[in-house]
């Protein structure tokens, strides 16, 4: 038998087979084609500043303004291709419609434009997205109810375009993702711009099927000519359809203005704080066409005080609203409102009704406010979310029925209200300021003037063996209250303590000869709104003649 040699063997078992490629020829290629990667992207880095692109500037913002159907300026459009094909506009101005205005209605330092890829091999242009850095908006509206975007809508719904998420190349262009970051909305009423806007928005808008684009807000309300640090966030979102003109647009929005402390809510409309506090959120809901549609609020007020104290049990409000929304949010005929308090075992506490048929005029509106038996107890409450004076203990029982109505319209300097309120089964007691349970029965307010308020002769068991009488008026001068009848000194002074504003003055108004029985008093107490008290005899006794002696 013949020997294999070890060593020839491992030589040949080693020996690269005929045909096969070197082990370093294969990493030289792999090599290579790294290179080949990293320079084309080098080059796509590096290429773009070299290529100029602005000699299609005058076509890319003839292209825009087409699609919005206002005059479009820019400065300069710079080429990008990475991480996407696409190009920067710097100073993108969309001018305004004349009959709105000279201001322009978008203004934005940069707008970036992504490209997208595959619709480039066939020679066709589609924008996948286009992003708008902090640009600044008017909209404006117009005494006769028009407003400056509902053009450039009806614009955009003309043009045919497939939804934005849609995967494959179609005959209509597919529709960009809109955005902006750090936006500025301002409202115009006319050619007058208001202090109100919205700061540091986010916008979204993009088409999800052809019918219909979907947008996408949220902002910080703010106020351009007071410091106002904190109004809460306001969040818009919902659907509009296309329509051949705007008061058809289909609609399915939703707002939301949520975590608005009021002393930053006050100064938003008011321009000054109002010195209440407590959060609110405040959110809508509209669903039909923009011409017609049923709208649905909620009105919520969270630990609702004044702002110079803190009550122990500060009071809530959830107040929910239902009307139609008629000629384009112009009108709303038939506004229903309701709230429950927690307290209340009634399905409506208070009822609101109102009429707004033009909210441009506001004299042709009218109001009615109504409870249905709301519990005293609560309206104790709301007594201690503005007044430090009302005693901790002191406790109210019995309902409230009352109606407050507007019948001159809301936009008159002197509204006429026609008002009635009835505290039916009315008891207080007071323990600590020496009130026993004290049954009024009933009292009654009405109005006969615009602004006066008079209560009817109410009956005040104060002691003695008959029950004192009061009545009293109430104007926008002050108050004047007259108690006359049979009452003891204690019951007069525990009914002081137990209401402060009261008893302002009215121990010093007591006889100084203070009989442990009933006596009979005749008093009048008034007070100017802002000033002080006075009790004084409504009767006073006659003064003695004196005859000198002769």
């Amino acid at each position: 038998m013949q020997q294999t040699d070890p060593i020839s063997a491992q030589v040949q078992e080693t020996a690269p087979t005929t045909g096969s490629r070197p082990p370093h020829r294969s990493l030289l290629r792999s090599l290579a084609f790294v290179y080949y990667i990293l320079f084309a992207l080098l080059v796509l880095a590096l290429l773009p500043p070299y290529i100029s692109v602005n000699r299609y500037q005058h076509r890319i913002a003839e292209s825009i303004g087409q699609s919005l159907g206002r005059p479009v300026h820019l400065d300069k459009v710079t080429l990008n291709l990475l991480p996407l094909p696409g190009f920067t506009i710097d100073n993108l101005v969309v001018t305004e419609d004349p009959a709105f205005g000279s201001e322009p209605i978008i203004r934005a330092n940069s707008v970036h434009v992504t490209l997208r890829v595959w619709p480039l091999w066939r020679r066709r242009i589609e924008f996948s997205s286009i992003s708008f850095t902090e640009p600044s908006v008017n909209l404006v509206h117009l005494p006769d109810g028009r407003w400056n975007l509902q053009s450039i809508l009806l614009q955009a719904s003309r043009i045919q375009a497939a939804p934005t998420a849609q995967r494959t190349i179609s005959s209509a262009p597919r529709f960009p993702y809109i955005e902006a970051t750090g936006a500025r909305l301002n409202l115009k009423l006319g050619q007058e711009k208001t202090p109100i806007s919205l700061t540091d928005a986010e916008f979204a808008l993009w088409l999800p099927n052809p019918q219909q684009w979907r947008i996408r807000i949220e902002a910080r309300p703010a106020r351009t000519d007071a410091n106002v640090s904190d109004t809460g966030i306001f969040r818009l979102e919902g659907t509009l359809g296309r329509a051949p003109s705007l008061s058809l647009v289909p609609i399915s929005l939703d707002a939301e203005w949520r975590n608005a402390p009021l002393g930053g809510a006050s100064q938003l409309f008011l321009g000054r704080d109002a010195n209440v506090r407590g959060d609110m959120t405040l959110s809508a809901h509209a669903t039909g066409t923009v011409g017609n549609s049923s709208l649905t609020t909620r009105l919520r007020l969270n630990a609702l005080r004044r702002a110079d104290f803190v009550p122990q049990h500060p009071p809530s409000v959830d107040l929910q609203c239902h009307s139609t929304a008629a000629n384009s949010f112009h009108s709303f005929p038939d506004v229903q409102c309701s709230w429950l308090p927690d307290s209340s075992s009634t399905t409506q506490a208070l009822i609101l009704t109102a009429a707004f048929p033009d909210i441009r005029h506001l004299d042709s509106a009218t109001a009615r406010l109504t409870t249905n038996r709301l519990p005293l107890s609560t309206v104790l409450d709301w007594l201690r979310a503005v007044s430090t004076r009302i005693p901790a203990d002191l406790t109210a029982q019995g309902t409230l029925i009352a109606s407050v109505e507007d019948t001159s319209g809301l936009g008159h300097w002197h509204t006429h209200w026609e008002t009635s309120l009835q505290a039916e089964d009315l008891t207080l007691a007071s323990p600590l300021s020496g009130l026993v349970p004290l049954t009024l029965g009933e009292l009654n307010l009405t109005s006969p003037a615009a602004t006066t308020l008079q209560l009817s002769p109410a009956t005040i068991p104060l002691g003695g063996k008959d029950p004192a009488t009061l009545e009293g008026r109430i104007d926008s001068h002050g108050y004047t209250l007259h108690l006359a009848g049979m009452a003891t000194i204690p019951h007069l002074l525990a009914l002081g303590k137990a209401l402060p504003p009261l008893g302002d003055g009215l121990k010093e108004a007591l006889p100084t000869n203070r009989a442990s029985g009933p006596i009979r008093i005749d008093l009048t107490v008034a007070r100017p709104w802002g000033g002080t008290q006075t009790w004084q005899e409504a009767t006073p006794h006659p003064t003695p003649n004196h005859h000198r002696a002769r």
